[in-house]
């Protein structure tokens, strides 16, 4: 029977010598590259396809842009980032990975591989999906303990067809959500990155424009009052906002494996529509909703972030939140300017806000007054109030408690001395 691996392939230095390592190192008698599209430029299909036909590799890609796309969307509901940015990457993984393991069941494949290092948080979130299979998982790259200067002698002496990409300075990951750039000199965390790190976003300058955006239960689906799809809501905001420097990350990220490293990100479309969401939210919700929430969102955070967005506990916090944003519909103005998207503006007919009731002009509303507050003010605080008293009465007490202990031993000594006797 043949034995057939499915690999997780891009085409650069790590996939690359995977194919003849699963060859030569696990047994494998064929090896079938897998690229799955999350809206990653079209120069990175053309080299993975090019790689593909040197190697003579048998090559799949599939497109799961729309799946993707959707899946951030959903993310700008739960409010999702980790650490202060955006979830990017780690959303686009388990959706890459269910793709290959698909391509690999279809293709009778008894082994599933990727060409991730033993330091990065992606082996995980591949392998969470990969293994409710029966399917062998393989990873070269941690299982042999490479490094990228064996690799590159791997590849010279194999005559494999590798590029460096970017002249291999910067390690640089792209989906339509979000731009990572990492590696390099910007390993090191007091080295100022220079401009041309950035793609998608341009020094901020003073110029501005002012954007609308409409939600419906809580998911954007028009700018300036044009309907858009996911995919190209996202592609237009990352180009729009993108010319004014949104949406720019320069961080130091703890890994779930511990480990701190110094991250760059991009990510314009997400900023403007998490920032725009929040801004609704903040209208519609009360503060309890709001409070609660916000423990939910952290959570589905945390989960996103780790690549499990089918646990269980997703579902379960996926409850609440659709409950919530039945209301989060509405326009939200957003001005760009200075590398910033700012909530402006806001409208809902489900806005938990009354103008009349918050306006200084307004003496009576749904008949009350100020003058009712005034009973309010006065419980306002009572209680810290009454422990206060209490703990300083205790303390008083004690104080005098112990002047008067202290003045009666110095009585005693004083006659004791005035006796001749000693005190002891």
């Amino acid at each position: 029977m043949t034995q057939r691996v499915a690999l997780a392939f891009s085409g650069g230095l790590d996939t690359t010598v995977c194919v003849p390592l699963l060859e030569e190192e696990y047994g494998y008698d064929e090896v079938i590259g897998v690229t799955v599209d999350v809206g990653q430029p079209k120069a990175e299909f053309e080299e993975a396809e090019e790689t593909a036909a040197a190697l003579d590799l048998e090559h799949y890609v599939v497109d799961a842009t729309e799946e993707f796309a959707q899946l951030c969307l959903d993310s700008v509901r739960a409010n999702a980032d980790y650490q202060g940015y955006p979830l990017g990457t780690s959303l686009a993984r388990p959706v890459i990975a269910q793709a290959i393991l698909e391509v690999a069941l279809e293709h009778d494949c008894t082994g599933i591989a990727h060409g991730c290092t033993g330091k990065g948080n992606d082996q995980l979130r591949f392998e969470a999906v990969w293994r409710s299979s029966d399917l062998e998982v393989i990873a070269p790259v941690r299982e042999l303990g490479l490094t990228r200067e064996w690799e590159m002698e791997y590849a010279e002496k194999k005559s494999l067809p590798v590029q460096g990409g970017n002249e291999g300075v910067w390690s640089i990951d792209t989906n339509i959500w979000s731009r990572s750039i990492e590696g390099g000199h910007l390993e090191d965390p007091s080295y100022v990155p220079p401009e041309d790190i950035y793609e998608w976003t341009t020094t901020p300058t003073g110029e501005s424009e002012t954007i609308e955006l409409e939600f419906e239960n809580g998911y954007p689906v028009a700018l300036n009052g044009e309907a858009y799809g996911p995919v190209e809501l996202i592609e237009t905001l990352n180009e729009l906002a993108g010319s004014y420097g949104v949406g720019r990350t320069d961080m130091m990220e703890d890994r779930m494996l511990g480990l701190k490293v110094r991250e760059n990100y991009e990510h314009p479309a997400a900023t403007t529509l998490l920032n725009a969401h929040e801004g609704l939210e903040q209208l519609v919700l009360t503060k309890e909703e709001r409070d609660f929430k916000t423990l939910v969102d952290n959570e589905w955070s945390q989960k996103g972030y780790e690549g499990l967005v089918d646990a269980p506990l997703v579902s379960a916090l996926e409850g609440f939140i659709e409950e919530t944003q039945t209301k989060v519909t509405g326009t939200v103005t957003i001005k760009l300017q200075g590398g910033q998207a700012r909530v402006v503006g806001r409208d809902s007919e489900y806005a938990v806000y009354s103008e009349s009731a918050a306006s200084f002009n307004t003496e009576t509303v749904d008949g009350i007054k100020q003058e009712d507050a005034t009973g309010v003010a006065k419980y306002h605080g009572f209680q810290s109030r009454l422990a206060n008293k209490v703990t300083a009465a205790v303390t008083e007490a004690a104080n005098k408690s112990k002047e008067s202990e202290e003045s009666e031993e110095s009585e005693e000594e004083d006659t004791l001395k005035a006796d001749g006797g000693t005190f002891e």
